[in-house]
């Protein structure tokens, strides 16, 4: 199971209608703009993962087992905590906000949506992110596990081509461990 699908699908897209209500839009259009910013933060996810200390840094995130909420409860998704702990993960991903505002900047550009949308809908999907893969973690949360986590949930293994380079980073990250 990859992690977009997961999050389109959690709650029987309850989650998707909860971002479409508090950024008044309708649940495709905040489909639309879901489905543009999670592979931006899966490569991130990737590339953090392509060092040891990255792999180390995002098994602990998991191990915690608080991102589970976010997936699990769509009106987690509302709370005042969220926004926070969301611009945590993007920190950790991306390393500085530009780089989480041209993700934005290119999200729009492709789904049409408005940069400021999805700059302040960023760090939710993120918690969603995060939330998936907490979920489907579970006892893999250590770094010799996150190899074929990160390969299950990001849509990668099994040799196939998913347009994200994620075969080449798990491979370097199994043989880091």
């Amino acid at each position: 199971m990859d992690i977009l699908k997961a999050i389109l699908g959690a709650n029987g897209g309850q989650n998707i209608g909860q971002l479409a209500s508090q950024f008044g839009i309708d649940e495709s259009t905040a489909r639309s703009a879901v489905e543009n910013l999670v592979p931006s933060l899966a490569r991130g996810l990737q590339k953090n993962a392509g060092s040891q200390d990255g792999m180390a840094s995002l098994a602990r995130a998991l191990q915690g087992g608080k991102h589970a909420r976010f997936l699990d409860d769509p009106s987690a998704l509302g709370m005042g905590d969220t926004v926070s702990e969301g611009n945590k993960i993007l920190g950790h991903v991306f390393g500085s906000k530009d780089v989480s505002r041209n993700v934005a900047a290119n999200a729009a550009q492709k789904s049409g949506l408005d940069m400021g949308v999805l700059k302040k809908m960023l760090p939710l999907v993120a918690t969603m992110v995060m939330g998936g893969m907490s979920k489907k973690a579970g006892s893999q949360a250590s770094p010799s596990g996150m190899g074929d986590l990160l390969g299950s949930m990001l849509g990668g293994g099994g040799g196939d081509d998913d347009g994200f380079g994620l075969d080449d980073v798990l491979g370097m990250a199994k043989k880091l461990f």
